[in-house]
């Protein structure tokens, strides 16, 4: 993946104020529902939402810029002398091991036969192999097991799909993704970790992300929407066309409609497998035309004279 810097247009010194509005910026402008007919859009957008990923977690980009993860926020491997991935002595990808001398003094086994437990060459007290030094977890026991993150589109979490990920190992493997998965939800592969003889074969545990919609706010099992409205839909009313995650419907505004009315509509939030619905809660916000409109201008004046009022009596 790219530099999440260049993905998003932004300086190394950018405020998170900039980072923020590049990515509503860009998410808008690849998302694959408003380019159905680019192939490349939902790449696009996923690499906007990865960056963002990065960027916009003060951690994570303060860990990136100190050339801690990559750009996939995967741990880069410092090597032993000094090496910053994980405590002194882990494994490639930021894997932590603690390490035991299993035969004699401290002196025991080379530093290959440390290289060679870690990644598998050698079994515990083999046949000939050096006895050198074993690798476990600190709880005891080897741990094979691989953890990684990915990140999904709100669309996906809602309808499901299927995605590659990448290891620590450098294997990639593609992942089926249920509908209607959470944030933090992990998917199992059974057997898909990391190897060492005579013991079975790791799981690989992905944790699920879902990126920031340009649209959308989660708020639970609702969603929530600010939608812009003109200045005569709110005053005359009118249907809106309105955006859900599973397509576009009207919503009918009454007269006279006040900027920051909420309506719900039932049904349109995310659905959790064996759970009711969740809703969708449209709030309205008034949107004048852009530039100066002297005739719009005009108007007001005219009705200002006419129609005086105050929304704001009594907050003085």
């Amino acid at each position: 993946m790219r530099d999440p810097y260049e993905v998003l247009g932004v300086k190394r010194n950018a405020s998170a104020a900039e980072i923020k509005g590049a990515f509503r910026k860009l998410a808008k402008k690849h998302h694959p529902d408003a380019n159905k007919d680019d192939p490349k859009a939902a790449a696009r957008f996923a690499e906007v939402n990865s960056a963002n990923e990065i960027l916009g977690d003060e951690e994570k980009r303060r860990q990136f810029d100190r050339g801690e993860i990559d750009a996939e926020g995967k741990p880069r491997f410092q090597g032993f002398p000094g090496g910053r991935a994980g405590r002194p002595g882990a494994a490639p990808g930021g894997f932590d091991y603690s390490f035991r001398n299993s035969g004699g003094g401290a002196g025991a086994g080379a530093f290959e036969d440390v290289l060679a437990s870690m990644f598998g060459g050698a079994a515990r007290g083999g046949a000939g192999g050096p006895r050198g030094f074993d690798y476990e977890t600190p709880f005891g026991g080897v741990d094979l097991d691989l953890n990684v993150s990915m990140n999904v589109s709100l669309e996906e979490s809602v309808h499901g799909g299927e995605k590659r990920v990448r290891l620590p190992t450098g294997k990639e493997l593609d992942v089926r993704i249920p509908k209607g998965v959470t944030s933090g939800q992990q998917i199992r592969l059974k057997g898909q970790g990391e190897n060492a003889p005579g013991h079975p074969p790791g799981d690989v545990l992905i944790t699920l992300n879902i990126a920031p919609h340009p649209l959308f706010k989660i708020d639970g099992q609702d969603i929530r929407l600010d939608l812009p409205i003109t200045l005569y839909e709110a005053v005359l009313g009118g249907k809106v066309r309105v955006p859900t995650l599973g397509g576009v419907v009207e919503l009918s505004i009454p007269k006279n409609t006040t900027s920051g009315r909420t309506f719900r509509l039932k049904g349109k939030g995310l659905q959790k497998p064996r759970s009711v619905a969740g809703d969708l809660y449209v709030t309205v916000r008034i949107a004048l035309p852009d530039g100066a409109n002297a005739e719009l201008e005009a108007l007001m004046e005219k009705w200002r004279s006419q129609h005086p009022y105050n929304p704001r009596s009594g907050m003085e």
